[in-house]
């Protein structure tokens, strides 16, 4: 009976064991998406900071043994508050922003558990006056990014990552990237991710299909 158990407990944890080998690059993922964004002022008003709530959809291919191609396509919308400081509340404005990335990265096995990162990508970032034609913020943004990802569990994945972006959107910013994914399979897992920088912030969280 105990040869038995124990035979059953390790071809349960095989699946999970098996991960520990190496991670996956190649991947297709997809979930709920809130993207915060700080807006430009103008002299006499106050606009509310844009806390878009939304949809992500991204994926990655794996390319031989180090590199590989990634992409995402994050959305929402938000009712944005107008004041003056005489007036008071003038009205809400809806906003849509949505940002789409496409990038290279490179990966290297520093030891069984952990890979260093190195990443380049492009950055299409659109922010939109709901019914306003000429209300708009958009740009094209480039991004270097390092960082480390680890297994701190044969079935938890946590990675760290550290970006400078440039260009029309984003005026040299600095952020950091953190992210982990719980395997419910070898398959499946949820996982989550959050960018944090000083102008903008973004969190995702949903289902990702690794093979």
């Amino acid at each position: 009976m105990k040869k038995q158990l124990i035979l059953a407990l390790a071809l349960a944890a095989a699946p999970f064991a098996a991960s520990a080998d190496g991670h996956s690059y190649t991947y297709v993922e997809g979930g709920y998406a809130q993207l915060n964004q700080e807006l430009p002022q103008v002299e006499g008003f106050h606009i509310d900071d844009v806390g878009a709530g939304g949809f992500f959809v991204g994926g990655s291919a794996e390319l031989g043994d180090t590199f590989h191609l990634f992409g995402s396509y994050r959305k929402g919308d938000d009712d944005v508050g107008v004041s003056a400081p005489l007036v008071g509340h003038l009205g809400d404005a809806g906003i849509d922003m949505s940002q789409g990335i496409v990038g290279l990265g490179y990966h290297h096995g520093l030891s069984q558990r952990t890979d260093l990162l190195a990443e380049v990508s492009y950055l299409s970032t659109e922010i939109d006056v709901e019914d306003d034609g000429e209300g708009s913020m958009d740009g094209d943004d480039f991004r270097v990014a390092v960082g480390v990802r680890h297994l701190i569990a044969d079935n938890v994945d946590i990675w760290a990552k550290g970006n400078f972006t440039n260009g029309d959107v984003y005026d040299s910013a600095f952020s950091a990237t953190l992210g982990l994914q719980y395997h419910l399979t070898p398959m499946w897992g949820i996982v989550g991710e959050a960018e944090l920088g000083s102008e903008f912030s973004q969190v995702t969280v949903g289902m990702r299909a690794s093979f």
